[in-house]
Order: C-alpha cells, then structure tokens, then sequence
C-alpha cells in the first residue's frame, strides 16, 4: 500500500510538472480552439439540425429524420464506424395547440398562454372548467382537506429561487411540482392541475416537461399543463381578489404505444488502447415547442464536433473516442438505459464520459464526477485552460444519459456553460436557432474537445 502511495504521489506529480509547462500541449490545444473558431462546422449543423429538422419529440416523425441526418453527417466525417442503436421510445403527441383563460365572471374571460406537460393526459373534447386552488408545493396542498380541493384545479405557483446563482440548483428546487404535482393532486380529487413554468424570467412562453402519474389507474389521472409565468402572476394576483374565479383549459394530447427509434453512435477506433473508450454525447431528441436549438442540439453538434476536430488537426487518440447521439432523454431516458445495458453486456470498459446538455451559451468550465484523486489531476491542468477563460473544474454531476456509465474507477464530466440563460428557454416555444450565438457554441466545442484531448494524452 505504500509504494501505491508512492506511485500515486509521483504520477500526481508528474501531471502537474506537465500542466505546469508543455509546449506540445498549449500549441494542441490552440490549435482545437482556431480550428473551431475559423474552420468550425458546429453552428451549421445545428442550423440545419433546428431549421430544417425542428422539434425532435421521441417517437415523432421529426426524431427520425435527425436520426438519418446524424448517422448520415457521421458517415460524412469518415470515422471508422458508425452505427444505429435500436431503442423503443414512449410516443406521446400534443395534437391541436391548447388553449386557456380566466373566468372573473359569466362572459368576461383572460385568455393566457398554457401548454400540456409531456405524457399528460387531455381534457375532455369540451375541456375542463373549474374553480382553482392555488398552493406552493406538496406540503401545503397535503395539509388541506380532500373537500377543500375535490372538483378543482390545483395551481401549483412555487417559482425557481431567484437568489440561487446556480439555476440548476433553483430548478431542482421547483420541478417536482411538473413532474408529480398531477399524481399528488388526483389522489386528492382534482380535475386538473396548473404548474407555474420553470422559468426565472417573466414572459409569456409556457414550458413543458415531462411529468408522471407514478402508479395511478388510467382512470384517475388528470390533465396536467404550464401555464406562463406571466399568466401565473395574473392568476395568482386575481384568485387573491376572487377565491371563486373559475379557469378554462383544452388540450387534446395523446399517449400512444412505444415505437422504435435508435441512439446514433460513431466512433475513432484508439492507436494504442482500443479496448478504452471516450465518449462524447447529447441527445438527439428534444420537447416539440420549439426546435431544441439549446435542449440539446447545442450538445449533439458540440459532440459531434469533437471527433471532426480531431480529424482535422490530424490527431489520432490513443483511445477509441466515440460519439453518441442519445434518444430519449427528454421523455423517458431509453437511449441511455439501452446504451449502457449493451455496453455492459459486451464488457465494455468506459474510461471517460462527456456530455454536453446545458445549452449552447459560454463555456465556465466542467463539473466532474470521479475520484478526489483523478479530479485533482484534472484541476491541475487549468493553466491550460486559462487563455480561453475557462476556470470551473469543480466536483458534481455529469449529465443525465452519460451518468448511466458511472463505475468506480472512470471519469463522468459536464460542459458547464454560463447558465443564467438557460432556463429562458428550456422547454419552450423560444428555444430556436436565434437564441444560438455561434461564438459561444464553437468556444464550447472546442473546450470539450480540449478536455478529451488531455484526458488522453495524458493518459488519466
């Protein structure tokens, strides 16, 4: 166990001696980062990925079309392989756009913006009418009485926590209100349930999401949608002056049985250890509002641009680096489960994993999941970093779908652009290719690519 130690200890060192100064590395990395910059191809794919494609809804038309578009652009890239993963994902539609509006009294009606939360049930043909009950979370709508909120709708209006600098943090702080506010609800007799959009900013675009029924029959389950977070300041301001006001919705959306789809993978067989694999990832689908230009095309081209990047500066990874393109994240996380469950059955040894969902905005940095041992090597390559303004290396989560990798022994690892934007758009009708700054969106492939570059050469 001492010379371990020892052995460790000198590794350790020996990284640091490296970060410290090496030529090689500088002059690779600012290679990466013109090439991105000047000969990029990160912001045309996803103009094409959003524009010509759009909104990318498991099971939907859409989402197969991105797939034929990816493994066709892979093959394009000249990679040793490239391949499609079959995958069954949940269809869930939305039909005819919803519609809301605010009842103060017979005839006088405010419409505002609402849209279905994915997976919910519709309304009757003729939609629902009801008095509403408005609560902040679970514990204050469990600390009414069953008469209190049976035959109503139940308006969850607890917003994300405006202080929190972290607005990853603040969203978890509110999203268990979308996801089982409609089960916490029908259990308690309502007829429908309103949920304030998961949003920092007031505006008028509703935010969808997935959400669950948890183990409630067909029969008990209730409609569920967004409302805006300006419609929930409205309603919340006139329930205030008239507990009695009544609330109008409509939506026809539908779940349907699974259909088949596929994660689309392609890889760069490693020069000296092939049986290790780098993978660099996001996911293909997105939610149907807008064209996921953030929610996640920004992380599909920025991985993609990865493996072209090495391509084009003529470096070979000692490792097989691989790209995936996972379905289903969204909805149901079916391409991750399937991808590690056939990774796992073939064996396969997952040294690093990358992904990049958080949006197309500046890189910060990454957060990371591994051993406090590897993290500190890690850390130690920030002089590296520090001519491209990239500072936070720090410990945390990776990503939804390269999670499913964690072992012990490998590296998980998030992009961590600036986040303050995000949830501007996440979900929503306005996450389109014009929220894209194409600057931005290069800097962080180039960042992502950097860092699997390291992870490489250095043999972590």
């Amino acid at each position: 166990m001492k010379n371990m130690s020892i052995l460790f200890l000198m590794m350790f060192g020996l990284a640091q001696a490296q970060s410290q100064s090496n030529p090689k590395v500088d002059d690779k990395l600012k290679s990466i980062y013109s090439t991105a910059l000047l000969n990029g191809k990160s912001y045309s794919w996803l103009d094409h990925l959003s524009n010509q494609i759009g909104g990318r809804l498991s099971g939907s038309l859409n989402a197969q079309r991105a797939v034929d578009w990816g493994k066709a652009e892979l093959d394009a890239l000249g990679l040793d392989r490239v391949w499609l993963q079959p995958v069954m994902v949940p269809k869930w539609i939305r039909g005819t756009f919803e519609y809301a509006h605010i009842e103060t009294s017979p005839g006088k009606t405010i419409n505002v913006p609402i849209c279905a939360l994915g997976g919910s049930v519709a309304t009757p043909l003729t939609g629902i009418k009801a008095e509403v009950i408005e609560v902040k979370g679970f514990e204050e709508l469990n600390n009414l009485s069953r008469a209190e909120v049976e035959g109503k709708i139940v308006f969850f209006n607890r917003p994300m926590q405006a202080d929190l600098i972290n607005t990853f943090e603040a969203y978890s702080g509110c999203v268990d209100q979308r996801y089982s506010g409609a089960e916490q609800a029908a259990n308690m007799g309502a007829v429908a349930v309103l949920v304030r959009s998961v949003n920092l900013r007031l505006d008028d675009y509703p935010h969808t999401g997935s959400m669950s029924y948890g183990l409630l029959p067909f029969k008990k389950r209730i409609p569920a949608a967004a409302i805006s977070t300006n419609g929930a300041e409205l309603l919340s301001s006139m329930i205030s002056l008239n507990p009695n006001l009544r609330f109008y919705l409509k939506q026809n959306c539908k779940n349907l049985p699974d259909v088949q789809s596929y994660n689309v993978i392609g890889e760069i067989i490693g020069s000296e250890k092939p049986e290790e694999i780098m993978v660099v990832g996001g996911h293909l689908d997105s939610w149907d509002l807008g064209d996921g230009a953030h929610d996640d095309g920004a992380g599909v081209v920025q991985s993609m641009e990865v493996l072209r990047l090495f391509k084009e500066i003529n470096y070979n990874p000692k490792r097989t680096l691989r790209v995936v393109l996972f379905m289903n994240e969204e909805n149901g996380m079916r391409g991750a489960t399937k991808y590690a469950s056939v990774s796992k059955s073939k064996n396969e040894n997952h040294v690093f994993a990358l992904e990049s969902d958080s949006g197309g905005f500046t890189p910060r940095g990454f957060s990371i999941d591994t051993s406090p041992e590897k993290l500190k090597t890690i850390q130690s390559w920030e002089s590296y970093f520090e001519p491209y303004l990239i500072h936070l290396f720090v410990k945390g989560g990776s990503g939804a779908d390269v999670g499913h990798l964690k072992t012990d022994a490998n590296i998980l690892a998030g992009l961590k652009p600036d986040s303050q934007r995000y949830f501007d758009y996440h979900h929503a009708e306005n996450d389109t290719f014009d929220a894209i700054n194409k600057r931005e969106l290069e800097l962080g492939s180039a960042t992502m690519a950097s860092l699997v570059f390291l992870v490489d050469y250095f043999s972590l």
